[in-house]
């Protein structure tokens, strides 16, 4: 898996649009949406601090609801 494809999952599992996730984590959307379409790469330690994040905060829902 990709780290675009792992940031999709991430945003998918808790549920929030882009412009959502984008905003939480105070990235500019922009920067997300280019992130998301392949054309820039999300850096690896920030993918870790946001899965990080979004555990201990409980943001993480079941995929399959």
């Amino acid at each position: 898996m990709t780290l675009r494809e792992e940031l999709i999952e991430l945003r998918k599992s808790t549920g929030m649009n882009k412009k959502q996730f984008s905003e939480y984590f105070g990235i500019p959307y922009r920067t997300y949406q280019e992130w998301e379409l392949g054309n820039r790469r999300t850096p690896e330690y920030l993918m870790r601090l946001m899965a990080y994040k979004i555990k201990m905060e409980n943001l993480q829902r079941n995929v399959a609801e």
